[in-house]
């Protein structure tokens, strides 16, 4: 793997500023409280073209996903890409249960793809990937016992 070049951060550098556009940050903080509890509910929010979160949604993973797609095709280094950009793995595992069926559904193989590859491609990232998937459901567990409180 070759080494982290200015470009390499400038690109990452970027990538930071356009998460912190206002639709773009909107979008992050509804998909950060998306719980998709089946692939139902992701398909759900997908055919929902009359709500602002399907937007959001599409926005999110679309993102993401072109991220991913620049790093497998070696326009960002992956290594630093990975030290860096850490919410990439939290949004793939929140929808990793579903690809599949997302696909399926929706008859779009490349659905996901490139994180996919990205992110399950190596042991680090399938590592990662099951940390992010442990802690979502710890998180999940809190907000229930939080609203249970609540008596929501």
């Amino acid at each position: 793997m070759s080494q982290a070049t200015h470009h390499d951060a400038e690109l990452i550098l970027k990538l930071y500023d356009l998460r912190r556009e206002p639709v773009m940050r909107e979008a992050r903080n509804f998909f950060a409280g998306f719980m998709p509890a089946s692939s139902e509910d992701m398909l759900a929010m997908f055919f929902a073209f009359d709500k602002k979160e399907n937007a959001y949604l599409r926005q999110v993973l679309s993102y993401w996903e072109m991220v991913a797609a620049l790093i497998n095709h070696g326009t960002i280094n992956p290594a630093l890409a990975q030290d860096t950009l850490g919410e990439m793995i939290f949004v793939y595992a929140r929808v990793q249960p579903y690809v599949k069926a997302v696909r399926e559904k929706l008859n779009s193989p490349e659905f996901m793809q490139n994180l996919e590859k990205l992110v399950e491609g190596t042991a680090d990232g399938r590592e990662k990937l099951e940390r992010h998937k442990q802690r979502m459901a710890e998180f999940a567990k809190m907000m229930q016992a939080q609203a249970a409180k609540q008596g929501k």
